[in-house]
């Protein structure tokens, strides 16, 4: 039998964002492998991170490409973006919480190249009119991130319907990021 690393990566993604505890033994039985087949193929927790954020970040990328940042107005790109990451924000979410990741100068250039491209929209909506100038497009990007981090947790918690996920996110954050002209 071969190894399916697409398999054991999706396995490992769905276990973690639920259960971000679950050990190297947890992973390798939801895969339905051995211990020592996913040590084979994964060093060890951290060598399964790291291949779980190229994943996070292809499955982000792909998301913003989908999106389509750049047309239409920055309010409906947000809107597409928020509709087009839902399905990789339980992923996300937990890879957020994985500190060595961001620790020290080997941070993924994927993480940098997702916060430009999130940031440009905010600026974009800026100069349009439609988002406030007041909040930097940097906090704005925080401000999604932890809207996507709060929805993911809510709907996997059976507290949220899935299907609300991205009326609510949008909602909030433009509901607060929208710019209002004042008399």
């Amino acid at each position: 039998m071969s190894f399916d690393r697409e398999h054991v990566l999706r396995t490992a993604a769905d276990l973690l964002t639920r259960q971000a505890t679950a050990t190297m033994a947890e992973v390798a039985r939801a895969a339905g492998i051995s211990r020592a087949t996913l040590n084979r193929h994964f060093a060890g927790r951290d060598d399964l991170v790291r291949a779980l954020e190229e994943l996070g970040i292809a499955e982000c990328e792909a998301a913003l490409a989908a999106a389509r940042l750049t047309e239409g107005t920055a309010t409906d790109a947000v809107r597409r973006l928020v509709r087009e990451v839902q399905p990789c924000t339980g992923l996300l979410t937990f890879l957020y919480s994985e500190n060595q990741l961001f620790e020290g100068g080997t941070q993924n250039a994927g993480w940098t190249r997702i916060d430009e491209q999130l940031n440009a929209l905010f600026r974009r909506g800026q100069e349009s009119g439609e988002f406030r100038i007041d909040l930097s497009a940097v906090w704005i990007t925080e401000a999604l991130y932890g809207l996507l981090g709060a929805g993911s947790w809510a709907v996997l918690e059976g507290r949220v319907a899935r299907q609300d996920f991205t009326h609510m996110i949008v909602e909030l954050l433009l509901g607060g990021a929208t710019r209002k002209d004042t008399p």
